[in-house]
C-alpha cells in the first residue's frame, strides 16, 4: 500500500465522483375536489360547535346576570319593608310614650275626681320591714 501524500498537487489526486442529479419530484395528481369538500365541512363543523358553545356561554351569563338583578329587586323590596316597619314601630313607641307620659295621667285621674296629695301629707310605708 502506496503512502498518500495528502499535500500533493490536485492532478495528481483521484478526484472525486461528480454528484448525480437528483430527479425532480413527481406531482401527485390534482386531488379531488370531494375530498377538499369534506376539509372544508370539517372546518366549517368546527368553526359552528365553536359559536355554539360561545353562545351558550354567553346565554349563562345573562341568565346569570337576570337572576341576580331578581334578587337584587327582592333584596330592595325587603328593604323597603323593613324601613316602613321601623317607622311605624318608632311612630308607635311614641303614641305609647305619650300615653305613659305624667301629665295625661293626670288629666285622666282628675277627670274620675283624684285629687293630687299635697306634699305635707305624703307619707310613705316601710314594705321591708315586717319580711325581717
Amino acid at each position: 500500500m502506496a503512502a498518500v501524500d495528502w499535500f500533493a498537487p490536485a492532478e495528481i489526486a483521484e478526484r472525486a465522483p461528480a454528484p448525480q442529479r437528483r430527479r425532480a419530484p413527481t406531482r401527485r395528481p390534482a386531488a379531488p375536489v370531494r375530498s377538499r369538500r369534506k376539509a372544508t365541512q370539517r372546518r366549517v363543523r368546527g368553526h359552528i360547535v365553536w359559536m355554539i358553545l360561545f353562545a351558550l356561554l354567553l346565554f349563562g351569563v345573562v341568565a346569570v346576570n337576570v337572576a341576580v338583578l331578581q334578587a337584587h329587586v327582592a333584596v330592595s323590596k325587603l328593604d323597603q319593608k323593613r324601613a316602613q316597619l321601623e317607622a311605624r314601630n318608632q311612630a308607635l313607641a311614641s303614641a305609647l310614650s305619650a300615653a305613659n307620659s305624667a301629665p295625661r295621667i293626670e288629666a285622666a285621674a282628675r277627670r274620675l275626681g283624684f285629687v293630687q296629695a299635697s306634699a305635707g301629707n305624703t307619707s310613705y310605708l316601710d314594705l321591708t320591714a315586717g319580711r325581717r
